[in-house]
């Protein structure tokens, strides 16, 4: 089994090295690098941008470990976005509800709507038996169009107006890491993962000793559209709008979640690496072509997507499990 580390160990190698070549040539490239690289412009886009991609793969991980494929993150994504901008508004920034203030509860409209589409896929998935790529992309789908549409009825427009206000990016930063913690620790050291595992290793066996393989399954699904529901809704709040031009602001992001747990294996810890890494490249890009080097926008814009093959050629085989994306008939 890959070493979830590895990348993380790699990826602070290659940022140790090119801090010393900044510090030993400031006035070159390596130089002109670094101070991008090393700038808290750059760490506070990287926190903003992780924070779905992330939160998004650990959702993602569950679904899949339970045997279910939700490639349906990137609609949870964006309509966890959209929900909670929307619901802040509606309460108005500076006041609160039950005490509780508008961005707070726009932040749980955000989860609740994640996890009312994810339960909707569930439903699809295991108790209709549809074809679970097919009912994701459909999710996926669903809130591309539906989200701006609902910002378009209720502000005038595809993109809301500005809040006025937003959550910090540390308060990103601190659910991340939360987040990744507690699905390492449910995983690991539970008798809910394990059951997890097993409904999507082998259901069978797991039906054999009087565990409900649908149940299992459904949890599994529910918690990768609360996890999404943090993710877009910390990517929304942290800027205050929602933007629903084009691929609305998520932007991919679920996609390469799914990306982002493959390569971390299926283990927390690998996916908050190879999400961190993505979403600092992503900000890199951006001040890239602040240099002025007459390197083209657009082979910067690629960089990204370059690492991520590079990385995918060198991290190894993932392990998918073996019942995922299959149906199953309990034998009661």
């Amino acid at each position: 089994m890959r070493n979830p580390l590895s990348l993380i160990v790699g990826t602070v190698g290659v940022l140790a090295l090119l801090g010393i070549l900044g510090l030993a040539f400031p006035e070159s490239v390596a130089g002109d690098l670094a101070g991008i690289v090393f700038s808290t412009s750059t760490a506070t886009s990287t926190a903003r941008l992780a924070a779905p991609i992330v939160l998004a793969g650990l959702g993602g991980i569950f679904a899949e470990k339970s045997g279910v494929i939700n490639i349906g993150l990137e609609g949870l994504l964006i309509i966890s976005a959209f929900v909670s901008v929307y619901a802040a508004s509606v309460v108005e920034i500076g006041s609160t509800v039950f005490g509780v203030p508008a961005l707070a509860v726009g932040f749980l409209a955000g989860i609740a709507a994640s996890t009312l589409l994810s339960a909707v896929f569930a439903v699809v998935c295991i108790e209709f038996k549809a074809d679970q790529i097919i009912a994701g992309l459909a999710i996926w789908l669903i809130a591309l169009g539906l989200a701006p549409f609902m910002s378009t009825v209720f502000f005038g427009g595809v993109n809301t107006p500005n809040l006025g206000a937003s959550v910090g990016w540390r308060y990103s930063a601190a659910l991340v890491l939360l987040a990744t913690v507690g699905s390492w620790w449910l995983l690991n050291q539970t008798a809910f993962g394990k059951h997890l595992r097993a409904a999507g290793e082998n259901p069978k066996a797991l039906d054999t000793v009087g565990v409900s393989v649908s149940k299992v399954r459904y949890a599994g699904v529910l918690l990768s559209g609360v996890l999404s529901g943090v993710g877009g809704s910390a990517l929304a709040l942290s800027i205050g709008q929602f933007v629903g031009s084009g691929e609305t602001m998520v932007q991919g992001k679920g996609f390469i979640a799914i990306v982002v747990y493959l390569f971390g294996n299926y283990n927390p810890i690998g996916a908050l690496g190879a999400g961190t890494l993505f979403a600092g490249l992503q900000a890199l890009q951006t001040r890239l072509q602040q240099l002025g080097y007459g390197i083209p926008s657009s082979l910067v814009e690629t960089i990204p997507y370059v690492a991520v093959i590079v990385v995918l050629a060198f991290v190894g085989r993932t392990q998918i499990p073996e019942a995922a994306g299959e149906h199953y008939e309990t034998e009661e």
